[in-house]
C-alpha cells in the first residue's frame, strides 16, 4: 500500500508539472487578440512596401526595426518611425496579451520568441531578418 501511495504522489507530481509547462496556445482569441490583430493587419499594408525596399527588417525579439534609413526619402522617415513604433507597441502587446490569455504571464518571453521565428518564417524572400549576427536578406 505504501508503494502504491507513492507512485500515486509521484504520478500526481509529473502530471502537475507536466501542466504547468504546457505550450502555450498561441492561437488563443480574446477581444484584446482581436483588436491588436486587426491593428497590425491594417498597418502591414503600409510597412509591406518598407519590408520589400529593406528599410525595415524583423528582429530576432519578435519586433521590426529601421534596418536602412537611407533607403526611405527623409521627408517619409518620421512617419516611418512612427509606424515602426506602433507596430512594435502592438506586437509587445499582443505577446503580453496572449501570455495573460494562457493565464501565464510569464510565457510572454516564449510567446514572444516563437512569434519571433514565426515572421522570419512567413517573411517574403528578399525581406530582412536578424539573426545571432546581423541583418540577413531572405
Amino acid at each position: 500500500m505504501k508503494r502504491f501511495i507513492t507512485t500515486c504522489l509521484l504520478l500526481v507530481g509529473v502530471l502537475t508539472f507536466a501542466l504547468a509547462h504546457a505550450a502555450a496556445d498561441l492561437e488563443i482569441n480574446t477581444p484584446a487578440i482581436t483588436a491588436i490583430k486587426r491593428s497590425m493587419q491594417a498597418r502591414h499594408a503600409q510597412l509591406a512596401g518598407f519590408y520589400a525596399s529593406g528599410a525595415v527588417g524583423f528582429t530576432r525579439d519578435g519586433l521590426v526595426a529601421v534596418r536602412d534609413a537611407n533607403a526611405v526619402p527623409l521627408a517619409q522617415r518620421q512617419g516611418l518611425n512612427a509606424l515602426v513604433a506602433a507596430e512594435n507597441n502592438d506586437r509587445n502587446a499582443l505577446y503580453r496579451e496572449i501570455a495573460n490569455a494562457n493565464s501565464h504571464p510569464e510565457w510572454e518571453s516564449e510567446v514572444r520568441s516563437t512569434f519571433a521565428q514565426r515572421w522570419i518564417q512567413k517573411a517574403r524572400s528578399g525581406w530582412y531578418y536578424q539573426d545571432g549576427n546581423g541583418w540577413v536578406k531572405k
